[in-house]
């Protein structure tokens, strides 16, 4: 089965079927990927409405982590856009989503999120006091995430020191928050 194929199913299986079509100026929240985000919806709920994280959907699916991302959180959710698992090298998407790299898979994945809701303000805060200019978290994978302010922009950094700009912030959701980033965070 292809990618676009099993993002398709992934997001068909988890869809809840939104009663009004609400515009961001309605919501109060940042439309993501073509679709509103209501702030009453869980992660899951919102996440597959988006046409920019197909990909994630899919990959959320085949680790077996939407249950939990449903849950009752809070959750600070660094949320990789299509284009940014495209740009990994050719297959890696593919070779993760096979049952035998669930256990990588799920580390990955696990390594964007972050216990407690954190606003975009709130991280740019603990960046700018702190001594060494950046906001440390530990993910649900036990990874690190530090996330600095540079200029009027909000970067993530992997353990690796790979940097991910926050593209859309603060997408508030029933269960936390989500942070839209433009590159896949790497563990070790």
């Amino acid at each position: 089965m292809n990618l676009k194929k099993f993002a398709t199913i992934a997001a068909l299986a988890l869809t809840t079927t939104l009663a009004t079509a609400e515009s961001h100026s309605e919501t109060g929240n940042p439309m993501v990927g073509g679709a509103a985000m209501f702030a009453d919806k869980n992660i899951v709920e919102n996440a597959v409405n988006s046409a920019d994280h197909t990909t994630l959907v899919a990959a959320v699916t085949a680790a077996g982590l939407a249950e939990a991302l449903q849950g009752p959180g809070p959750f600070t959710v660094f949320a990789p856009v299509n284009d940014a698992f495209a740009a990994l090298p050719a297959g890696t998407v593919e070779t993760l989503l096979k049952p035998e790299n669930k256990g990588t898979l799920t580390k990955i994945l696990t390594a964007h999120v972050v216990a407690g809701k954190f606003s975009g303000a709130e991280i740019m805060r603990k960046a700018k006091s702190s001594s060494d200019g950046f906001a440390h978290f530990k993910t649900l994978s036990g990874d690190a995430l530090s996330a600095q302010v540079r200029g009027k922009n909000l970067y993530i950094y992997d353990e690796s020191g790979n940097a991910a700009k926050v593209t859309i912030g603060d997408v508030n959701q029933s269960n936390g928050v989500i942070h839209v980033v433009n590159k896949v965070l790497l563990p070790k």
